[in-house]
């Protein structure tokens, strides 16, 4: 089990947001945000917004921090990946 967490980088709602994913399934990755306490609303069809005062929290809990591009590329690799063209044509089930 792999989730990996990126720096939040991006402001909103006066704090600063990151992503939270898996590269191995998304059934791995919403057990892991129920575990943490994360809100079903910050689920984003490929991974789950998290501020960053929730950061240390999921570190502890098994969460990997690893650099954006990486970040991206095992979530490409996966197969999760939700393109923006996807994005605009997907809703959240």
């Amino acid at each position: 089990m792999t989730v990996l967490l990126d720096s939040p980088l991006w402001p909103k709602h006066s704090t600063v947001w990151g992503h939270l994913v898996s590269d191995e399934s998304l059934d791995e990755l919403h057990a892991f945000a129920r575990e943490a306490g994360l809100p079903p609303r910050s689920f984003d069809l490929d991974h789950y917004d998290v501020p960053a005062e929730r950061y240390e929290a999921l570190v502890l809990l098994g969460a990997v921090r690893v650099e954006r591009r990486e970040l991206v590329r095992r979530l490409r690799g996966s197969g999760l990946r939700v393109t923006a063209h996807e994005r605009r044509t997907r809703s959240v089930p």
